[in-house]
């Protein structure tokens, strides 16, 4: 499966998460409208290296892992950027890049999680939301509410949530499983949050 890539600093996106963004350069202009055209996804992936960094190409200065995004609104302006809204999708690994576009696309291989949705994942992804909630007790009740019921989806919410580095995001994005996920995204719950347990 051949994707036209819409690389990001520090940004790691989940399945089920909004993600609102702002398009203005010409190579994503170009993106945007075959996007719109085709109605197919697109792939965000995280920018490893910037270029104040490395003089590398820049396709080897992303990550090799990303995840899908289908777009759910977008707004032209005048200026002709636009504003957009994309829902994450299913997490994919970059086969081989291409040149061909003005922006750069790759075959993708995509990687669904491993695993069903079973009692333990659900009792993981409740630890993680109690984490969540005693980390920002202020919006505790926002947070319950806004939570979904989903362990997939819960997992998502917590990562965009949770304060991570990107690396950490990634590492949470790269597990195997649900379950996986879930541990990682527990393993790095702050300390204040764990001594409440």
């Amino acid at each position: 499966m051949r994707v036209p890539l819409f690389p990001l600093p520090k940004l790691v996106l989940f399945p089920g998460v909004l993600l609102p963004l702002y398009v203005f350069e010409p190579r994503y202009r170009a993106l945007l409208a075959d996007v719109q055209a085709s109605g197919s996804p697109f792939g965000i992936v995280r920018i490893v290296v910037s270029s104040e960094e490395s003089d590398r190409p820049f396709h080897e200065r992303v990550s090799r892992v990303g995840t899908l995004a289908s777009l759910r609104q977008a707004q032209g302006h005048e200026d002709g950027t636009s504003t957009i809204l994309v829902t994450g999708g299913e997490r994919f690994e970059i086969e081989r890049f291409h040149f061909d576009q003005p922006y750069l696309s790759a075959d993708v291989r995509l990687w669904p999680l491993a695993g069903d949705d079973t009692e333990v994942e659900r009792v993981s992804a409740g630890e993680l939301l109690s984490a969540l909630i005693r980390l920002r007790p202020e919006e505790g009740e926002a947070l319950r509410r806004a939570a979904p019921s989903e362990p997939l989806l819960l997992a998502s919410f917590a990562a965009a949530s949770l304060p991570l580095t990107p690396e950490q995001r990634e590492d949470a994005l790269r597990a195997p499983t649900l379950g996986d996920r879930l541990d990682v995204l527990l393993g790095y719950v702050p300390r204040e949050a764990k001594l409440l347990n």
